[in-house]
């Protein structure tokens, strides 16, 4: 009796080890899926974000130059030149009234899925007055010295 109790943990041990391979090998399908997916979302999530961006370059552009303006010697559609060449633009500019500011419409797309662009519409007035050629700042930036001086700092200890 003996022998014939030792073969039936076998069988229950071989039977445990089967459902907890089976158990195991969803799981992990399931983590596969999930990583995926948020790799896809992530890709997705940096080309609005770049999008959103030229979006807002391409506003700044119009106001600096003036809505009345930028039509004129700037192209109002097309496609970025690189590293963003993957994205195309379309600016629409368009008077509602005399002395109204101007509504513009900047939409930018990497794909031709309709999810796949950023819209951003606004109103954008001409400056009232003599028109000032072209706007600069008071003071010249300089990006390199504002962000290596905060390394700098950080990494020697001075306050």
């Amino acid at each position: 009796m003996k022998i014939a109790r030792r073969h039936h943990r076998r069988g229950i041990a071989l039977a445990e080890v089967i459902v907890g391979g089976v158990i195991l090998a969803v799981g992990l399908g399931v983590i596969m899926s999930i990583m995926t997916r948020s790799l896809v979302a992530q890709t997705a999530g940096e080309k609005r974000v770049t999008a959103s961006w030229l979006c807002d370059e391409l506003l700044s552009m119009v106001v600096v130059e003036g809505p009345d303006r930028y039509g004129r010697t700037n192209d109002t559609s097309g496609q970025f030149t690189d590293p963003f060449s993957d994205f195309s633009f379309d600016l629409q500019i368009d008077e509602i009234g005399r002395g109204a500011p101007y509504e513009v419409v900047a939409t930018v797309w990497w794909s031709e899925r309709p999810n796949d662009q950023v819209s951003v519409r606004t109103l954008i007035s001409v400056p009232a007055g003599e028109r000032q050629q072209p706007r600069e700042p008071y003071e010249p930036l300089d990006f390199d010295a504002r962000y290596y001086d905060e390394d700098e700092e950080a990494t020697s200890g001075a306050p």
